[in-house]
């Protein structure tokens, strides 16, 4: 490919990139403004993020598997088309249930979001530049991280939270305009049968571990869990008695960097996801800010991120990624157990510093982690290799959020946040960070196991 049609292709996914990661933290800065119109609940408001996830971590393999087959580059152009649809429809509902529906079908664009651009890119460059331009990817999606926040605030303040899904869909046309210009398409599983089955008990196994985790102490949630966890593992023992299944399993089984990579991912996204969600509500509530001067606080967080990403996806063409990796997921652990002290008048500096550490530490960790994936499978595999670490993620927010919405229903209940329960909402969100933190920790261990691999061990499939 000529120099111009390998910058349209970045520059394509990097509108996409900021889209996705804008409109989420955006929407999180808006959650008490729209908790208070729609009248939703503690547990309610947990659901907004936690809707979109579940429907993107249901989809995403499945999506994976059927770009393979019929196109990259339509299916990243239909997410996008999605996406639009679905933030026109969420500027005019009414309810808090509407709300959530329309979080679902917003899960479907990004599904086909995430499925594609890590493909498209890694298929596009080679070896020796993965790690730049996944770090300039990774750059996009935290620089949308850092916009959301005070952006967020300062169109919920000023013009309502429904702004929000204004500005998204004029970015996700830009986008899809962007994308139409693409000169190439990669179905290299063209032909290949699509296994309707597997995806039908991966989608089910997950709604039902995710619909558990919210119903948790009872027995309803337990039963749901127990049958979640039955049914990813009749997912694994039915896709490897097919011919073409939706994933892989040998991957996981004989590629070491793979595994533990996705591991390592799975592990940081489970601890991060919450934070932002928590500190917002912390910020307006306890603090009282309005969501304009709460969204310049978060922004710190993903500012790290964009700065130093790039520079860790250069590092990682260069350096082992499990050692930058691992460095990356234990100043992370770090920051996050400083959020544990966190209490009504803690200085806002302080808050401050602990997200800009978090930040650093996610920088270190995601393009190197990111480029062990992709550049530890052979070519017909990137699909596959990037829904699954598509997976990996949105299954660690699905997790996160999970958790949160568990200590919510344990030490909230199923009220609105007013200042009666806002002792509660600190210890639930202290014991939230007490377990992120640990959960960090852990995944250092994880990083570290997937063992050493250079750039010039490709495999077969990528000669």
């Amino acid at each position: 490919m000529s120099q111009r049609e390998l910058r349209s292709i970045l520059t394509a996914t990097v509108v996409a990139a900021f889209l996705s990661a804008f409109m989420g933290s955006a929407l999180n800065i808006a959650l008490p403004t729209i908790g208070n119109e729609l009248a939703m609940t503690a547990v309610q408001l947990s659901w907004v993020p936690t809707a979109f996830t579940l429907a993107a971590a249901m989809l995403l393999v499945p999506l994976g598997r059927l770009a393979d087959i019929h196109g990259r580059k339509r299916f990243f152009i239909l997410g996008l088309l999605v996406s639009v649809v679905s933030y026109i429809l969420a500027m005019v509902v009414r309810s808090g249930e509407a709300l959530l529906a329309v979080r679902v079908i917003q899960g479907l664009g990004a599904a086909l979001l995430f499925a594609t651009s890590t493909a498209i890119l890694t298929s596009s460059f080679p070896p020796g530049e993965r790690g730049r331009v996944l770090g300039i990817n990774t750059a996009a999606v935290y620089t949308g991280l850092s916009a959301g926040p005070f952006l967020g605030g300062v169109l919920t303040q000023n013009f309502g939270w429904r702004s929000i899904f204004l500005v998204s869909a004029g970015l996700a046309l830009v986008a899809a305009a962007l994308a139409w210009r693409i000169p190439a398409e990669w179905a290299e599983a063209k032909g290949q049968s699509f296994d309707l089955a597997g995806s039908l008990i991966y989608g089910a196994a997950v709604a039902a571990t995710m619909f558990g985790l919210s119903r948790l102490p009872g027995r309803e949630g337990g039963a749901l869990m127990l049958a979640g966890a039955a049914g990813l593992v009749a997912f694994v023992a039915w896709e490897q008695r097919v011919a073409n299944p939706v994933l892989n399993i040998g991957l996981f089984r004989h590629n070491r960097v793979f595994t533990m990579s996705n591991l390592a991912a799975l592990i940081n996204y489970s601890a991060t996801t919450a934070v932002g969600f928590l500190l917002s509500l912390y910020l307006q509530y306890i603090r009282a800010l309005p969501p304009q001067a709460a969204g310049l606080v978060l922004v710190a967080q993903p500012v790290m991120q964009a700065l130093f990403s790039p520079a860790a996806g250069r590092l990682s063409d260069r350096v082992e990624s499990r050692i930058v990796a691992s460095a990356g997921m234990a100043i992370t652990a770090t920051g996050l157990a400083t959020l544990i002290f966190v209490g009504p008048n803690t200085p806002l500096v302080l808050l401050i510093g602990s997200l800009v550490l978090l930040g650093f530490g996610f920088a270190l960790f995601s393009s190197p982690n990111t480029n062990a994936v992709m550049s530890s499978v052979a070519r017909p595999d990137y699909g596959v290799a990037s829904a699954t670490l598509g997976t990996m993620r949105l299954t660690g927010q699905m997790l996160s959020l999970g958790v949160t919405m568990l200590l919510f229903a344990l030490f909230i209940g199923p009220v609105q946040i007013t200042p009666e329960v806002y002792p509660a909402f600190l210890t639930a969100m202290r014991v939230a960070f007490i377990i992120f933190a640990a959960l960090c920790f852990a995944g250092v261990f994880a990083s570290l196991a997937r063992g050493n691999f250079h750039h010039e061990e490709t495999k077969e499939g990528e000669k």
